[in-house]
């Protein structure tokens, strides 16, 4: 296959939602279509045995909630496709904000009953941000919910989305029939006992047809005629060009925890969803066919494997060939690298790959070399933007609960902090570490792996702080050095050594900004490029 048929055959996505809609449950179904896996496992709780692929952390498998993005691989149709399976959960938003640069395209996961929820607000917010193409899949139509029509308006309104549907359910809840496939022109009847088999789907051009009533019913075919009609009066019809350039999206439902309607969604997407895009870096707009190799770190996740300690990168390829054991320029360190055994996934199954291509994600394993937003290139110094990092907004002094293990501790905070799960920092005053997290969760997160990675056991203690300011190097000028000596119970160094003013208040960083004008403050660290 050639160059250029490889990067067409490609799909990389983005799965996201509000916790609970039913997210991770979805991307185990599109597996299950994929032939990638022979049954599908529910993330419902911890008593059911099988869980799901992509939570392959032990604390998703407790919490039945997805902490870290996962990147599931696999072949549909002769695609290649690359899901990015986020977390929903707010506290975890970093991963997903970050994630959302490697991605091509987004499926939008809606809970029939509750509607568009606030997580899936902001989520989408930066998807518009980005003109990233989405698809919305109304999820759990076996449950009772609320009006599709009532929901598509509020999909248009609270998110601020253009959309058309393209399929359409039969009933809901109780008497929820099955979809018709706007699409394709087809019906696909529930039977409501489908979790691990297929469904049966009937084509149908004509539903003005008097074969509809002996299939549904009377009452059910004249509702559908109804709704169709209004369907084609209100929304306009389906464009792939204006879907690709963000201006339209199609909706699908369906009930992915009974595999339906999943099937459709995964057909319409392969059909229209882009493949690898170009993408901007400060320099230029690096397209995808180009024949030089260049790609940027997204994620770095600690101990895929705890038995051997690995530490992975995961690159989102942009353009050319990435080639097992060939030098790469690491463009932060001017330094060429080379990766004997880079892997592709399957959430923790992973496979040494000789050759990647645009759109793929390429575990590499790291020693400690990479941050976050780091890029990797043929010999091209190119820095791609958009990486985005947070300023922490809880704050909590760690210590060590088991005084022999502090070696193991330190290194595990060390690794985690890699990650981006959280920043730590050091106070100038008595070297105490305090970790910042983005949401309160992270901290039972980052205790459970300490343990049971690192063997290590960690206290946290609260710490009154509102925000961390990072203070951009001066001039060693009197003004600085008062602010020094007098903020100096306030002040911390960050992981890479830069200066943070940690104020207790809005009113202390105020009367800071206004007594010390010359020391300029920054919500956010810059990344190092």
């Amino acid at each position: 296959m050639t160059f250029e048929q490889e990067i067409k055959r490609r799909r990389t996505f983005g799965i996201i939602s509000h916790p609970d809609a039913g997210k991770t449950t979805l991307t185990e179904k599109l597996l299950l279509f994929g032939g990638a896996i022979q049954e599908a496992g529910a993330v419902k709780s911890n008593k059911i045995k099988k869980s799901a692929t992509s939570d392959f952390m032990e604390i998703e498998r407790q919490r039945g909630i997805s902490v870290a993005t996962s990147v599931l691989a696999f072949i549909y149709k002769d695609k290649k496709i690359n899901i990015l399976d986020t977390p929903g959960h707010k506290d975890f938003a970093e991963d997903t904000f970050r994630t959302l640069t490697a991605v091509d395209s987004v499926i939008v996961v809606i809970d029939v009953a509750k509607g568009v929820e606030e997580q899936t607000e902001k989520l989408v917010e930066v998807c518009r941000m980005r003109n990233i193409p989405m698809i919305v899949f109304i999820n759990k139509l076996d449950r009772e919910g609320k009006d599709a029509f009532d929901l598509l308006d509020e999909v248009e309104q609270k998110l601020g989305l253009s959309v058309t549907p393209l399929s359409f359910p039969i009933g809901m809840g109780y008497d929820f029939k099955g979809i018709y496939n706007i699409y394709e022109k087809n019906i696909n009847l529930f039977s409501g006992n489908s979790k691990q088999n297929i469904e049966e789907t009937i084509a149908f051009d004509d539903v003005s047809s008097s074969e509809l009533e002996k299939i549904i019913g009377e009452d059910a075919a004249d509702s559908l005629r109804e709704n169709l009609e209004l369907v084609d009066g209100v929304y306009p019809p389906f464009e792939k060009e204006a879907y690709l350039s963000g201006d339209l999206q199609p909706v699908f439902f369906g009930s992915a925890l009974n595999n339906f309607g999943v099937r459709e969604l995964l057909d319409c997407f392969i059909e229209i969803a882009p493949d690898p895009r170009a993408k901007k870096a400060e320099e230029r707009l690096v397209e995808p066919n180009e024949t030089d190799f260049s790609g940027f770190v997204f994620k770095i996740h600690a101990n895929m494997d705890p038995k051997h300690r690995d530490r992975l990168a995961f690159v989102k390829i942009v353009s050319g060939k990435f080639e097992r054991n060939k030098p790469y320029l690491h463009v932060r360190h001017d330094k060429k690298l080379k990766f004997s055994s880079p892997n592709a996934f399957f959430a923790e199954k992973k496979e040494i790959v000789d050759t990647s291509f645009p759109g793929d994600i390429v575990g590499l394993h790291d020693t400690g070399n990479f941050k976050i937003g780091d890029t990797l290139t043929s010999g091209e110094k190119l820095q791609y933007r958009g990486i985005p990092s947070f300023s922490p907004e809880h704050f909590r002094y760690i210590n060590n609960a088991d005084p022999m293990k502090a070696k193991q501790l330190n290194k595990g905070i060390d690794q985690l902090m890699d990650e981006g799960v959280a920043q730590l920092f050091t106070l100038e005053l008595n070297g105490r570490k305090v970790i910042g997290t983005v949401g309160a969760l992270q901290y039972e997160v980052i205790q459970y792996r300490l343990e049971h990675e690192y063997g290590a056991k960690c206290t946290y203690e609260n710490l009154p702080v509102h925000k961390a300011c990072w203070v951009e190097p001066e001039a060693d000028n009197e003004e600085f050095s008062e602010f020094n000596r007098v903020k100096q119970k306030y002040l911390a160094r960050d992981k890479s050594g830069q200066l943070v003013f940690l104020s207790d208040s809005a009113f202390s960083l105020q009367m800071t900004q206004q007594k010390y004008p010359s020391v300029k403050l920054r919500f956010t660290s810059e990344k190092d490029t």
